[in-house]
C-alpha cells in the first residue's frame, strides 16, 4: 500500500492504516478520498500531497 505526505506540514497517510478520526477506513486507497478531505494536522488539499 502507498503512503502520501504532506508537503506543507510533513503529516503522511498511509493506506494501509487509513485515518480513523476523519472515518477514513483502513485499505482506503487515496484515489478513493474525497477531494475535498484535508490534512488534519494543517488543513492542506490533497494537492499538496505527494506519494512518498
Amino acid at each position: 500500500m502507498k503512503k502520501y505526505v504532506c508537503l506543507l506540514c510533513g503529516f503522511v497517510y498511509e493506506e494501509e492504516k487509513g485515518w480513523s478520526e476523519d472515518g477514513i477506513s483502513p485499505g482506503t486507497e487515496w484515489e478513493n478520498i474525497s477531494e475535498n478531505w484535508v490534512c488534519p494536522e494543517c488543513g492542506a488539499g490533497k494537492s499538496d500531497f505527494e506519494m512518498i
